[in-house]
């Protein structure tokens, strides 16, 4: 077989093998097993929530493991028909067998990110926030580059945006903000990019044209619905008000409308200002705040289920997920899956999503890679 046909085999291969062991494969087909037994009994429906549930479960099951069926014997038959194509010369129909390859590891490649979206809360809206770190106007800068950069990879999905939260720098870029966005699987994709990243350019602000870095933090977490029981006592709270920044008519800015809300047990800091009334503000702020306690909880259960992964996803200064360097020369490189891209621009426009996969999958594989950083 021609080297470019091996070459997409093994991608799929690759692919076949990351979609079995996420979905665990001998335990989904009995669950699949269990859960068409359960749509059968005439009971199911007298709780519709837990019906709906099922349903859902039994349908992702069932497509994950059609889809994974489906590539099997796609590329079994192609290959097959490719083999004796070249055993009889015949260069047109191995050429079409490699084409139909080309398109089926594409096609495995999407289904396997889909797979990998199999979390508590994957299929979830989600709160993005943004965090300039220590530099002043060059990180605050940078964290406005990224919210520039969530907004574009959300709108490239369809995904809806809003702006909750806003603190805007000194002299340009932002000290914080919080994005909520919306749509099927957001939290899913999204959550692989918590953690410190790192630009590296030459700055705007500095009349000498010197290199400068920066950092900013990114901090993803879900948003959840009334059926989650998130438990918050009220005397663990502290509730702030003031004036809110930014855009807005004259009461916005001109009355203690903005809420902060800090969870004194965990250290949990969670604000909003996009609405008009301190009522309202504040009840965002509680759903941000149940988010981030139930985020905080998902993360506490993966560090306890796989330590190497806790590691590998720890979030703090100093250590950096993702490095983007503009000058003298233009690479994006993720530190954790070494992941690459020499279009930064493209990055910083919302393309994200062959990094985000790069980690889902290193999420299943727990696969440790020696990543230097960039200079």
């Amino acid at each position: 077989m021609r080297a470019e046909a091996q070459a997409h085999v093994a991608t799929i291969n690759e692919a076949l093998a990351l979609l079995r062991r996420s979905l665990d494969w001998d335990r989904a087909l009995r669950r699949l097993d269990e859960l068409n037994a359960r749509v059968e009994d005439p009971t199911l429906w007298n709780d519709p929530k837990a019906a709906q549930d099922v349903m859902r479960e039994r349908r992702r099951l069932d497509e994950s493991i059609t889809a994974t069926r489906t590539i099997e014997r796609e590329l079994s038959d192609t290959a097959e028909l490719i083999e004796m194509a070249e055993a009889e010369g015949d260069e047109e129909m191995a050429s079409e067998g490699t084409t139909a390859l080309a398109q089926l590891a594409e096609r495995a490649q999407k289904d396997k990110v889909k797979a990998l979206l199999s979390g508590e809360a994957d299929a979830n809206d989600t709160y993005i926030e943004i965090n300039a770190g220590a530099g002043g106007t060059e990180s605050q800068d940078w964290a406005e580059m990224l919210q520039r950069m969530y907004t574009r990879w959300a709108e490239r999905h369809g995904y809806k945006v809003e702006l909750i939260d806003y603190h805007a720098g000194e002299q340009a870029g932002i000290k914080s903000a919080t994005l909520l966005v919306k749509g099927e699987n957001a939290y899913g994709y999204a959550k692989v990019e918590s953690g410190v990243h790192r630009l590296v350019r030459i700055s705007p602000y500095d009349s000498s044209a010197r290199r400068h870095t920066s950092f900013s933090s990114v901090w993803v977490y879900p948003v959840i619905d009334d059926s989650i029981d998130i438990e918050i006592n009220d005397s663990e709270l502290r509730i702030d008000t003031y004036r809110a920044s930014g855009a807005g008519g004259q009461h916005i800015n001109t009355t203690d409308s903005a809420v902060r809300i800090t969870h004194l047990p965990t250290g949990i800091v969670v604000a909003c200002q996009n609405q008009r009334s301190q009522h309202k503000n504040k009840a965002e702020a509680y759903n941000q705040l149940r988010a981030r306690l139930y985020e905080h909880e998902l993360r506490k259960r993966e560090e306890e289920a796989n330590t190497v992964n806790a590691a590998k996803t720890d979030i703090g200064w100093g250590h950096q997920i993702r490095s983007y360097v503009l000058q003298p020369y233009q690479l994006v490189k993720d530190l954790r899956t070494g992941a690459t891209s020499t279009s930064p621009g493209d990055v910083l426009d919302g393309d994200l999503d062959d990094f985000m996969a790069a980690a889902l999958a290193q999420r299943v594989t727990g696969e440790a890679v020696e990543v230097e950083d960039v200079d």
